[in-house]
């Protein structure tokens, strides 16, 4: 197999170092399912993309995102980092918008700049889906917590922007920091369910500047956590906004996540219901780390 040319970019990251890391191939057209599920094995990160050709088609960049266990259609801080890849090593100069053609369909990801170099990137997702709700016992069991530690103001929900996780409302920082996945009960629990991941959160926060603070658990994936999740956090947007959770049916938030990990990440949400259509927008920073060869 040729060298394959890649990078390695820390998403919804302050600085270098936070965020969640993720690798980005170039030119890989040529490469058969197989080869790519490998790589992204052996790079063993939560995500890795493939940008297809240097060259657009149908109006965007053809990208491909892998887990080192199985290919997603659409996952939110690999669309974010390889636009930011595709603008500054492929397109090389400012651009307004990238589009990149996913399996979930075309998801646009437009740029703002500090100088020349791009600052917050915006993905608008596709329209969030809400599916079916959940009792309060058994996701407690799930997540080793008690049932009181739920917020029952609002619903445990199925909701989608593309890849569906189930969003559980807690009180407390305590309570999320508490959170812990019963793998025996979790794979039990998601086996006949389409959502396969679960993101908690709560308004307390380690950081006064943020207004929620996220956890989110994907061990059917291979991640059992994961420190930034944009597809996750856009379900969570459409979930605040349709259930007005600030008392608003529109946001534009600062959410944490990844603490309790040890690598602090920043995402921000933007959503507003429009007579039931909900747009939604996650945006962050990304910050290149590496640059290498692949054999």
């Amino acid at each position: 197999m040729k060298r394959l040319t890649f990078y390695v970019v820390d998403v919804f990251a302050e600085r270098r170092y936070t965020g969640n890391q993720l690798a980005v191939f170039r030119r890989a057209r040529a490469l058969p399912d197989t080869e790519m599920q490998r790589i992204a094995k052996e790079m063993n990160f939560s995500e890795t993309t493939f940008i297809l050709s240097d060259e657009k088609r149908n109006g965007g960049y053809g990208v491909r995102i892998f887990t080192p266990e199985t290919e997603l259609p659409f996952a939110g801080h690999p669309t974010l980092g390889t636009a930011y890849v595709i603008q500054r090593e492929i397109v090389k100069e400012p651009v307004e918008i990238i589009i990149l053609n996913l399996k979930v369909g075309q998801i646009p990801v437009t740029f703002s700049y500090s100088g020349k170099d791009a600052d917050i990137l915006w993905m608008k997702q596709i329209q969030p889906t809400f599916g079916q709700t959940f009792d309060t016992e058994s996701i407690s069991q799930v997540l080793s917590l008690d049932a009181k530690d739920t917020d029952n103001r609002f619903p445990i929900q199925d909701v989608s922007t593309g890849v569906p996780s189930i969003i559980v409302p807690l009180k407390t920082l305590g309570a999320v920091k508490r959170a812990r996945i019963d793998r025996d009960k979790y794979f039990k629990f998601i086996k006949d369910k389409q959502a396969k991941t679960i993101l908690v959160f709560c308004p307390e926060t380690y950081n006064k500047e943020n207004d929620l603070n996220v956890r989110f658990f994907a061990d059917y994936y291979g991640v059992p956590e994961d420190s930034a999740t944009g597809s996750a956090n856009g379900c969570l947007a459409g979930y605040l906004v349709k259930h007005c959770y600030f008392g608003k049916d529109q946001i534009n938030i600062r959410v944490e996540q990844g603490y309790e990990i040890g690598r602090p990440s920043l995402l921000l949400l933007k959503a507003e219901n429009r007579e039931g259509k909900i747009d939604v927008y996650v945006g962050g920073r990304v910050v290149m780390i590496a640059k290498g060869e692949f054999v």
